[in-house]
């Protein structure tokens, strides 16, 4: 990894054309990571054909690190609360360096239960949340709707995460291409079919799905499908909260936007390809409208599927590749990429930097998925 003060010639010895770090996927990740380089003093290149077309392009942008910890899932919990307490001042730094508004809202979440089976269910999993000291308190059904009016009577309860925010992904990945842009980066419309291909001193690895094919890396798709509605005359959504919760057993998130944009979302499917499926658009309606019934009148103005890349245990991929030196990865974020842009584009920055991978990322280094005698460390 790059050494020193990289903001000195001493620190880093420049090539004439040899960029400090080349970076491969420009979504969020790929180009926070590129603009904290830059910011450092690094010559930096973003290889991708088509940025920000990727997962986050359907992405609903919560930043959820209370209601989206699961059992079994510690280590993740840890990385989503630190990387959730750092989007105050990312969102805040990025909005300014770009000069525009990324739809970043701090009105927290609501997690309901239509039936009391799917109130049961959400119990569950609070108590779990609760146990690991996050905030999440449980509300009653008038209380709830005290919150949300528009709220289906027949929710039987809830609970209110006030630090689980939102961001829209699709001005995210605006502003940190202008901001990237800004502050030196040049992107490089055009695919990267081998790692080879690439020349600088540092090369990172934030191609989602598309990880796997260029460093063998255990990087899988996942399909989901996600609506976009849009409340009658372009006003305001009914409801200011994102609102995640169960109804009759479907899983389904409503994530309101300023501009009068609701996303409705997702399927978790174990496919690979992008097509919009009728049953599923009939789920997703079906339960968006049982917990929130004035839905059934706004404009269905987009259904549209990505790929989330997901990895065995549900936890990102960051650090060096084993027996590739001067090579990272970034990616395997599947269902928190956006919640987790902060925290790892910090740690990855400062890793190139000092050559040191912090702590924090211990869990999630590549080594996790190379069995012992395949490993070989630069």
């Amino acid at each position: 990894m790059l050494t020193g003060d990289p903001s000195s010639t001493a620190g880093v010895n420049r090539g004439p054309l040899l960029p400090d770090v080349a970076v491969v996927g420009a979504g969020p990740v790929g180009l926070a990571i590129a603009w904290r380089c830059a910011q450092r003093g690094l010559r930096v290149v973003v290889h991708d054909l088509a940025p920000g077309s990727g997962a986050a392009h359907v992405a609903a942008g919560m930043l959820s690190p209370v209601a989206e910890a699961y059992f079994g899932e510690h280590e993740l919990t840890g990385l989503l609360v630190d990387s959730a307490a750092r989007w105050p001042a990312f969102a805040a730094e990025l909005a300014d360096a770009a000069g525009t508004d990324i739809g970043y809202r701090t009105d927290g979440t609501l997690v309901v239960g239509l039936t009391a089976d799917d109130l049961a269910e959400a119990r569950r999993l609070w108590s779990y949340q609760q146990g690991l000291g996050l905030s999440i308190t449980p509300l009653g059904p008038s209380a709830l709707r005290d919150r949300e009016p528009a709220l289906a009577p027949r929710v039987r309860g809830g609970a209110v995460a006030p630090g689980d925010h939102q961001v829209d992904p699709r001005r995210l990945v605006a502003a940190l291409r202008a901001a990237a842009e800004r502050a030196g980066v040049a992107l490089r419309p055009a695919p990267v079919a081998r790692l080879s291909d690439v020349d600088a001193r540092v090369t990172v690895v934030a191609a989602g799905c598309g990880a796997a094919a260029l460093t063998g890396l255990p990087v899988r798709p996942v399909k989901g499908q996600v609506l976009r509605l849009r409340a009658p005359g372009r006003g305001a959504p009914g409801f200011r909260h994102v609102i995640r919760g169960y109804a009759d057993g479907e899983s389904i998130y409503l994530v309101p936007r300023d501009s009068g944009e609701v996303v409705v979302g997702a399927t978790v499917e174990e496919r690979v390809d992008t097509e919009v499926t009728a049953g599923a658009v009939l789920r997703l309606l079906r339960a968006a409208v049982d917990l929130v019934p004035e839905l059934a009148e706004y404009d269905l103005v987009e259904a549209s599927a990505g790929l989330r890349p997901g990895t065995p245990d549900n936890a990102p991929i960051i650090g060096p590749l084993p027996g590739r030196p001067g090579v990272l990865a970034a990616t395997g974020h599947h269902r928190h990429g956006i919640v987790l842009t902060p925290v790892t584009a910090d740690l990855v920055t400062e890793m190139i930097v000092t050559g040191r991978p912090d702590p924090l990322l211990a869990p999630f280094s590549p080594d996790r998925f190379v069995p012992q005698k395949e490993r070989r460390w630069n």
